[in-house]
């Protein structure tokens, strides 16, 4: 979590899970820059995914990561 796309990525997947091409729309970085830093998450076991057909779909696994983005978002964005 320690870098900002990081950060962004689980600010969007906080509420719902996203395919890679949503989190590069959103993020706007490269496709490859997006997969390294998904990598990292689900390395440490923030994230989960999913394929389905050609997408996969990401989505936070760890609730204590979810608790925490949700403690920030009532904080710090409202």
């Amino acid at each position: 979590m320690a870098h900002p796309i990081r950060l962004k990525i689980l600010c969007l997947l906080r509420d719902k899970e996203l395919t890679v091409g949503d989190i590069v729309s959103e993020v706007k970085t490269t496709n490859a820059n997006v997969s390294q830093h998904l990598t990292i998450l689900r390395n440490q076991g923030i994230l989960a995914f999913r394929k389905d057909a050609n997408y996969i779909y990401n989505w936070i696994a760890d609730k204590r990561v979810l608790d925490l983005m949700n403690t920030m978002d009532n904080l710090f964005c409202k």
